[in-house]
Formats: structure tokens, sequence, C-alpha cells
């Protein structure tokens, strides 16, 4: 399994570089779309809804969604950010509450509509960063964001991570690991931002304020992101969103994070003009 698990990251670490950081928009957002549609499939099956002449039509309604957000215009873009972290909000509370939110999450169809609100403003998103004209130092600093909020949170819960931070839903996740993903991830982000500060801007005070304010709330996000897919999984009694990448499970256990992370971090971008201030 270790093995597997490595070959595949191996793969995949390449791959997601030039995505992300090579290729033109164009590129960049028919790659980004053909991964949020595996997703897709995946948050279908998660569902419970079964049979592949359905399944077909629903991918290609989810193809169609996500053709109009390319060419969506950015005027609609906030809205539709707005819209994703009001679900996670939402979602947040359905969490916490969890058991007892079991009927806040319905049935096929809502979960359904769950997976909506989970991939659509995550490409969104990342379409907004793609087109920023500082696209490279954003989108760097969101993955490595996340990257170091998942290391910190799992070597500090792995030593002091007795009190569990949602045991109904992952019980492998605690208070102290939240709080150590939060301090590396704050650490990692204040470096990254240095590497990539322009010389002819330097960043001001209050940009670098603002900055701590946008790495909080994105881990926060990102934590919540792998909670709620969690929590779908656990309905559906899955330990993973599929078996497509060897030793890590679906695309979905990959992109869970980002999803969540991705539409708060760009929003924050969007209504701060950080960091162009």
């Amino acid at each position: 399994m270790l093995k597997a698990r490595i070959l595949t990251a191996l793969v995949m670490l390449p791959v997601a570089l030039l995505i992300l950081f090579v290729l033109p928009e164009d590129a960049f957002a028919m790659c980004v779309g053909l991964i949020v549609l595996v997703g897709a499939w995946e948050w279908i099956r998660l569902s419970g809804l079964v049979g592949q002449v359905l399944t077909g039509v629903l991918l290609i309604v989810f193809s169609c969604i996500l053709i109009g957000c390319y060419a969506l215009p950015n005027v609609y873009v906030p809205m539709l950010l707005g819209i994703g972290c009001l679900f996670w909000i939402a979602a947040a509370a359905i969490v916490v509450m969890y058991p007892r939110s079991k009927e806040q999450i319905g049935g096929k169809q809502m979960k359904l509509g769950f997976g909506l609100l989970v991939l659509i403003p995550a490409y969104v998103a990342l379409l907004f960063l793609r087109r920023h004209e500082a696209h490279v130092l954003l989108i760097a600093l969101l993955v490595t964001i996340i990257w170091a909020a998942d290391v910190g949170a799992y070597f500090v819960g792995r030593q002091f991570g007795n009190r569990k931070l949602a045991p109904d839903v992952s019980p492998g996740k605690s208070w102290a690991g939240l709080v150590g993903g939060m301090v590396v991830a704050l650490a990692v982000g204040m470096m990254g931002a240095s590497l990539g500060e322009p010389a002819d801007h330097l960043f001001s005070p209050i940009a670098w304020a603002v900055l701590i304010g946008i790495v909080a709330m994105t881990v926060l996000f990102s934590v919540l992101g792998d909670l709620f897919e969690s929590l779908i999984k656990r309905e559906q009694g899955v330990k993973d969103s599929s078996s497509l990448l060897p030793g890590h499970g679906g695309v979905m256990d990959r992109i869970d994070s980002l999803t969540a992370a991705t539409p708060i971090f760009a929003l924050s971008i969007y209504l701060t003009g950080w960091p162009l201030l």
C-alpha cells in the first residue's frame, strides 16, 4: 500500500505542477474541468445514485455547467464564490451537529445537490485565481497553505491529539492537529509571500495583516472540506470516494480540502484586493 501511495504521488505531483503553473489559461481550464468532472462522477456514486445511463446524463449536465462557468462574465464570479462560502458555513453546522443533523443531509437528490455546491464554486474560484495578474503567487500560496496545514495537523495531531475535533465524523482529527496545522500554514504562507513579494511593490503592514486573516480562513475551510466529505462517505458506508488513485483512494479524497478552501481564498482575494493593497 505504501509503495503504491508513493508511486502514485510521484506521478501526480509533476502533473499537478504542470497544470497549475505551466499550462496556458485555456488548457488549465480544460484540465481542471476534467479533474472536477471525475470528482463529480465520484460524488454521484457517493450520493447513492446508480445506473450507467443516469450517471452519463448527470455528467453531461455537469459538463455543460462547467462550460457555462468557463464563459461566465466576471461580474457574476463573486456571487458564485459567495454562494460557495455560504454553503460551507451551512456544511460546518451539519458537521458540528452530526449525527443529529442526518435529516439535514437528506436523500440522494440532496447529496447530489451538495456535490454541485462543493465542486462548481471551487472550479469558478480556480479560474478566477488563474486569470488574476498575480496568479502564480496566489495559486502557489493556496496549494502550499493547504499542504502545510495537512502536514502540520498530521504530525502535531499524532503527538498531542487527545481531544478529538469531530469524533463522529472523522476520529483521526483533533483540536491539537487543527492548531498545529494553522501554525505551520501561517509560517509557510508568510515565507511563501516573502519569496513571492514583487521587488517593485513591497507588501505594506496592512497587506501582511490581511494575508494572516486569509491564511487562517483558508485553513479552517480546508479542514471543513475534509470533514464534510468524510461525513458523506460515512453516510454511504465507504472509506474512499473511489479507487482510481492507488494508495490514495479517489480524486475527491485528494481535493476535498481544496474544494472548500479555494472559494474562501478567492473571495478573500477579490474583496481585499490582496496582494495589490
